[in-house]
């Protein structure tokens, strides 16, 4: 699945450096670049757009006049050279606010944030599976049938509620592969599916039948994580 993505701003070499972070990202697609909002208002009106990275300051119009006008926006993330509309930014619920000159990894940060938050609003898009390759074959898993991921050196343990698959991938690869709506690294060595936690003791989560750490730093995060603001308190 990629988000159909585009970039308007008025330099064509901002709009050049854009097009390469995009094609850099295997979740995004470029569907287009324009040079002003008009332009690209009037693709918008034939054209489904899931993000656009969006200059501010345009002859003419600018990227927060644009962004007012639209009346179902898709996702947006800044891209320009003044900080000093960050705030009237966030007022708009832009996604996230890049400042020129904007590095390959920033930019890759604001898209995965813009990623993850597309999936929380339209979960019927992810994909419901994952393969991996484990005892030389490639495994197709569920989702929903992880409990969680156990780094064991440099390999890990895929638990589920009927076998355990060893798989010869690093826990930072797994934390990439899994959906972040849906699972979350809670220790150095333990990755968990939120909705597969049944209840928390102490440093300790309830998964099914087995018990893992969470880190004390971590804890409090976990715990508004799995409850989605659902704890009841006195």
């Amino acid at each position: 699945m990629k988000l159909q993505c585009i970039v308007v701003d008025d330099e064509p070499m901002a709009r050049k450096g854009m097009e390469e972070y995009v094609a850099d990202v295997a979740y995004l697609n470029h569907a287009g670049s324009f040079e002003s909002a008009a332009d690209a208002k009037a693709y918008l009106v034939n054209n489904t757009v899931d993000l656009i990275l969006l200059d501010i300051r345009m002859p003419r119009q600018s990227g927060i006049e644009f962004l007012k006008e639209l009346k179902n926006p898709p996702l947006v993330i800044f891209t320009t050279a003044f900080p000093q509309h960050a705030l009237e930014s966030y007022e708009l619920n832009v996604i996230d606010y890049l400042v020129k000159p904007i590095s390959s990894e920033r930019f890759k940060k604001a898209a995965q944030k813009a990623f993850d938050y597309f999936l929380l609003k339209h979960p019927q898009m992810l994909p419901d599976y994952f393969f991996i390759k484990c005892n030389q074959q490639l495994e197709k898993i569920l989702f929903n049938e992880v409990l969680f991921v156990e780094a064991m050196q440099n390999y890990c343990i895929i638990h589920t509620a009927s076998r355990k698959l060893i798989c010869y991938v690093t826990l930072t690869a797994m934390v990439e592969k899994l959906p972040s709506a849906r699972f979350m690294k809670v220790h150095k060595s333990f990755i968990v599916a939120l909705d597969k936690v049944t209840g928390v003791e102490g440093s300790v989560l309830k998964v099914g039948k087995m018990d893992v750490p969470v880190s004390r730093n971590l804890r409090q995060h976990v715990i508004e994580k799995i409850t989605g603001g659902s704890l009841l308190r006195r």
